[in-house]
């Protein structure tokens, strides 16, 4: 299934914003999970650098590793899934369970939409 280009358009500016948010969420979850404040600074850093990490090699457009698609599916739902877990932790639930189902059907439109772009030579 081809997006038409302005759907296209604001699917791929939201997989932009839900990556954003994703580590944004892992720093909230990071500074909140320590009473330290070394360890907190420590966690609220590394774990959405850890993430953006992740995705940077794996997942992203340009990624140095070339996964098969189900690999690329994997670690986005390893990072969109560790946002959603943050979120719950964070006492969000609500935010979580809308936040895993907006990048679940944000990465399925898009998965559809490339599929069909690669298969028309596009």
């Amino acid at each position: 299934m081809r997006l038409p280009g302005p759907l296209h358009v604001f699917n791929e500016g939201l997989a932009f914003l839900l990556e954003l948010a994703a580590l944004a969420v892992l720093a909230r979850w990071g500074w909140g999970s320590a009473d330290d404040l070394a360890l907190r600074l420590l966690l609220a850093v590394s774990a959405p650098a850890l993430a953006a990490v992740v995705w940077g090699l794996f997942a992203a457009p340009k990624a140095r590793i070339r996964l098969p698609l189900g690999g690329v599916l994997a670690v986005k739902a390893v990072v969109f899934g560790a946002a959603a877990l943050a979120l719950q932790e964070l006492g969000r639930p609500s935010a979580a369970v809308v936040f895993a189902v907006v990048a679940l059907l944000n990465t399925a439109l898009a998965t559809a939409d490339r599929r069909a772009a690669m298969r028309r030579g596009v």
